[in-house]
């Protein structure tokens, strides 16, 4: 399988990005911790939900919209980053997912926008909605980052940093970028790599980590307004990841400028004017919302019945 170690102040891993092969499809280490963090993501979101007056059965019928939204708008966008890699393999771009090759960016509006319509359809409360499934999608993609750690899927700038990382298994994506482009007034030694930056693997993982608690101990407790914690996920993850950018070299860019930094400009903006927006009109706010975020019911709110998760969201 390989291994993780450290050696001359490089964190070095050698192990196969590929876990299984079953026929066609490819089983990967960035695979299974995506499959991973999509279940402690929506399990998180949902124990959300249930405590804020959201049915479980109806946090779950959301998610069950949202997460293949999140996948095929994961996909959709790198495949349009990257069509020249497909134009001539189109096949690949549903059987080759497994193997990677999906925009994080993509998943989020994706999952999001899928969610939002399908609640929006049912008069579900929205912005409580939102604010569940924050901590879940950021608990998510930390835990997703970690199969970019093992496979070195992201290329990323060289670095003599102490926690640079060597990936040394010739089928890790980093390795070959550095076999094929060596510095020639630094060629590289048999069976030896240069160090890059952890940019998806560490910095992201680590900050998204940190959003994660800031979310669920600061925001939770301290924001008033139904969506806004949504908001401030969405606006703490752009600011990372525009500045992340500057660590990578395999984005594709627009006008000069890399497309995720792009994005992240225009998410950050839209977070805004989300918040605006949600400030207005928040949607159905469910008593248990109120008792725990303002302390009180509202005249136009009815107390929780008995089973306070199970009391039905009163519109706002």
């Amino acid at each position: 399988m390989g291994a993780i170690s450290t050696l001359f102040l490089a964190i070095t891993i050698d192990i196969n990005p590929v876990m299984a092969e079953f026929g066609p499809f490819t089983l990967t280490w960035h695979g299974l911790f995506t499959a991973l963090g999509i279940l402690a993501g929506v399990t998180l979101s949902v124990w959300l939900a249930k405590r804020d007056g959201i049915p479980v059965e109806v946090a779950q019928e959301i998610a069950l919209v949202g997460v293949p939204c999140a996948i095929v708008g994961a996909r959709l966008f790198y495949v349009v980053e990257h069509w020249d890699r497909f134009q001539n393999d189109l096949p690949s771009i549903v059987f080759g997912i497994t193997e990677g090759g999906i925009t994080l960016y993509g998943g989020l509006l994706g999952g999001v926008l899928g969610g939002l319509i399908y609640a929006i359809w049912h008069k579900w409360p929205i912005g409580i909605g939102l604010d569940a499934a924050a901590p879940g999608m950021i608990l998510g993609q930390g835990i997703g980052r970690i199969g970019d750690l093992i496979n070195g899927e992201h290329i990323a700038k060289r670095t003599d940093l102490p926690w640079g990382v060597k990936y040394l298994h010739p089928d890790s994506p980093q390795y070959q970028y550095n076999l094929l482009n060596q510095d020639p007034e630094n060629p590289l030694r048999p069976l030896d790599t240069y160090a890059v930056h952890p940019v998806a693997g560490g910095y992201e993982l680590i900050g998204d980590f940190i959003i994660l608690g800031i979310l669920l101990f600061v925001c939770y407790r301290y924001i008033k307004v139904p969506g806004w914690v949504f908001c401030s996920y969405v606006a703490m993850y752009g600011i990372m990841r525009f500045f992340l950018s500057y660590f990578r070299i395999d984005e594709q860019t627009f006008a000069g400028v890399p497309v995720p930094q792009l994005t992240a400009a225009v998410t950050l903006g839209i977070a805004v004017i989300a918040a605006g927006i949600l400030y207005k009109k928040p949607g159905p706010i469910t008593p248990e919302y109120a008792l725990r975020v303002w302390g009180r019911l509202p005249d136009d709110i009815a107390p929780p019945k008995d089973g306070a998760a199970e009391a039905e969201p009163t519109r706002a």
